[in-house]
């Protein structure tokens, strides 16, 4: 990748200017993002009530961020396949699979801690 020649606080705020633009991107243009971004609101303040100590809360919540890490990956890897064309091809194929099964992983990761922390 080329230079940018930004350095220091000019290349941190603009590398936060750039994620925040994925942020408002990826809520704009993914339903699944937003569906996830409510849940982790809702989940979050459930966490700290029902976690009996730092280390429940962490894997509850941290369950969540993962989630919404991976959406956002995938959500990426669909939108560059997407840019390079339309036309049906295998690789592009098993990539947006493969996208969506890392999401399928992140829920069921969810479940589990959730169920192991709750029950």
């Amino acid at each position: 990748m080329a230079d940018s020649g930004n350095t220091g606080l000019t290349r941190i705020m603009k590398a936060g200017q750039y994620s925040w633009q994925g942020f408002q991107a990826a809520y704009q243009h993914e339903e699944a993002f937003r569906q996830e971004v409510w849940l982790l609101l809702v989940a979050v303040p459930l966490a700290l009530w029902f976690g009996d100590n730092g280390i429940d809360r962490a894997l509850m919540i941290g369950s969540l961020l993962l989630l919404l890490i991976v959406e956002l990956l995938n959500s990426a890897i669909e939108a560059v396949v997407d840019r390079t064309g339309m036309e049906k091809h295998k690789l592009a194929g098993r990539a947006k699979d493969m996208g969506s099964a890392a999401v399928t992983v992140a829920i069921l990761n969810v479940i589990l801690i959730w169920l192991f922390i709750l029950c």
